[in-house]
């Protein structure tokens, strides 16, 4: 809905390479609002100022550039962060070419507790956030858009044009409220966790990249991953399996020291 909000048909969007709005929406960027992504460099996870400068297209023999967006955390490159003084500048770039920018924020309370600033120091140089409130918040189901009083009116038509006018919601209202007020108090254990089963997982010989492990997902390259998360599920220990070489763990806040303690036992036997 935010890129529908800020682009018209025929526009780039300017991306990290790897965004998730690319990588896992179906291709919905191109489906419903007619615009196709331009990526820039991102090593773990986080675009330079100038790459996104330099990505900004304005002739008539090229498709214009209508919007920014930002990942923060970035999930594919391993819930990495962009720092703060990066995002401003990348805010200094949208406004000198007039652009919006947006921030795919499914996870950004988690940035904010890795930055260790309150939430409102990332979005505010947002002119749209979206925030999932069913990952490390713990929330049952659920995302939210966040923008203008404007922005939100044409946002709540383009909900209901893709089907997502809900009736009798206010239950999952209610649990959202909980997973804001409440959830981002767990993040940083969920971090130290994160932390402690990374480097269980390199002295059991996973190839994982520690630098990229800054908040609550690991990814980690291992023969046969399909058939190894298999067997971990068999064991009661969940990991997204990538293909046949590589393995996703998510950490959060139902995962204590000793449900822990299990994973790692199952994970490196």
């Amino acid at each position: 809905m935010a890129i529908a909000l800020h682009t018209r048909r025929g526009e780039e969007v300017v991306c990290a390479e790897g965004s998730h709005i690319y990588e896992w929406e179906l291709g919905m960027m191109a489906a419903f609002s007619g615009v196709v992504p331009r990526f820039v460099p991102a090593p773990l996870g986080v675009p330079s100022p100038e790459d996104v400068r330099l990505a900004i297209r304005r002739s008539v023999h090229q498709s214009p550039t209508g919007l920014i967006s930002l990942e923060n955390t970035h999930n594919k490159a391993g819930g990495t962060v962009i720092p703060l003084e990066v995002i401003r500048q990348i805010r200094a770039v949208a406004e000198a070419e007039g652009l919006p920018l947006h921030l795919d924020g499914a996870r950004v309370f988690n940035a904010a507790v890795k930055l260790g600033v309150d939430v409102r120091e990332i979005t505010r140089h947002f002119d749209t956030v979206s925030i999932c409130l069913s990952k490390g918040l713990g929330a049952p189901v659920g995302s939210v858009l966040l923008g203008s009083a404007q922005a939100m009116k044409q946002a709540h038509r383009y909900r209901k044009m893709l089907g997502g006018g809900m009736r009798q919601a206010g239950i999952l209202a209610a649990a959202a409220r909980v997973a804001v007020r409440e959830g981002p108090a767990r993040l940083q254990g969920d971090h130290l966790r994160t932390r402690r089963l990374a480097r269980a997982l390199v002295e059991a010989g996973y190839d994982v990249d520690l630098a990229a492990v800054q908040t609550n997902i690991i990814y980690a390259r291992l023969p046969e991953a399909e058939r190894r998360a298999a067997a971990w599920a068999e064991a009661g220990v969940l990991a997204s399996a990538l293909g046949h070489d590589s393995v996703r763990f998510v950490l959060h806040h139902q995962v204590d020291d000793e449900a822990l303690d299990r994973a790692i036992a199952v994970l490196t036997a």
